[in-house]
Formats: structure tokens, C-alpha cells, sequence
């Protein structure tokens, strides 16, 4: 079975991933700055979003790592899944006793998945965009 070639990504998702990444962030992080819970209370949520989003990137890669027959220890592989569920898991746990108004949690929570989300497509994004790079640049003398 002859392997499928990397095509690069089109630049409208690309776009729309990044802006999706930026929204989610922006809007997670002007909520916490605006909101008047302690700042030991905003670092607890900042850490979440930024051990989150390493999470989510560190799995993604990791799956598409093994799909692609490149070594992936199952520790580590472990180690991914349960950062990312750990991550949801404080941020529910978080939200569930914080006192604010239920629509601030939904605000967090959706712009929390939002922004992990459009992690996982950056980075295959990146991935892809340089992979093709190479197969690209090796057609364009002959073309």
C-alpha cells in the first residue's frame, strides 16, 4: 500500500483555526482579567488554560506520532490522555464551586473547549503545512 501524500492544508482553515485559537483565548483571558474573583482564583484558571492547551497538543501530536508509525512510548501516550481529562476535570471541578452566575461558567467552559480545540487544528496545521513544504518545493524545479 503506497502512503497517501501530505496535502498542505488550505489557507482558509488555516485562517479560521488561528482565529478560532485567538478567539477562545482572547475571550477566556479578558474574562478572567475583567472578572473580580482573587488573583489566586485568575492564576488557577490561567494555569488551567495554558496546561490545557499543552495537553491538547501534546496528545494530538502524540496520536498522529503513532499513526504514522513514529515511536510513542505508552507512558507518554498515558501521560496525555490524563493531562487532558485532568484539565477538564479542574476546570469542572472549578467552575462547579465558584461563585459566579452560571452563564460566566458557560462563558469559561465554551471559550476553555474552544480554545483547545483550535489548538489541536494549529498544530496539525503546522505539521501538515511543513510536511508538504518539502514535496512542494521538491515538484517545483521539474514543473
Amino acid at each position: 500500500m503506497q502512503p497517501s501524500p501530505i496535502q498542505r492544508p488550505s489557507n482558509a482553515f488555516i485562517g479560521a483555526s488561528w482565529a478560532a485559537l485567538l478567539i477562545g483565548a482572547i475571550t477566556y483571558l479578558s474574562g478572567l482579567w475583567n472578572a473580580t474573583m482573587p488573583l489566586n482564583e485568575k492564576g488557577y484558571y490561567f494555569t488551567l488554560l495554558m496546561y490545557g492547551l499543552f495537553a491538547a497538543i501534546s496528545l494530538q501530536k502524540s496520536v498522529r506520532d503513532r499513526s504514522e508509525g513514529v515511536a510513542v512510548t505508552g507512558m507518554y501516550f498515558g501521560l496525555c490522555w490524563i493531562s487532558v481529562l485532568l484539565a477538564l476535570l479542574l476546570l469542572t471541578v472549578g467552575l462547579w464551586n465558584a461563585t459566579l452566575q452560571n452563564s460566566e461558567k458557560g462563558f469559561y467552559a465554551m471559550a476553555f473547549l474552544l480554545s483547545l480545540f483550535a489548538a489541536v487544528a494549529v498544530q496539525k496545521n503546522v505539521r501538515d503545512v511543513a510536511r508538504a513544504a518539502p514535496a512542494t518545493s521538491a515538484e517545483a524545479p521539474g514543473t
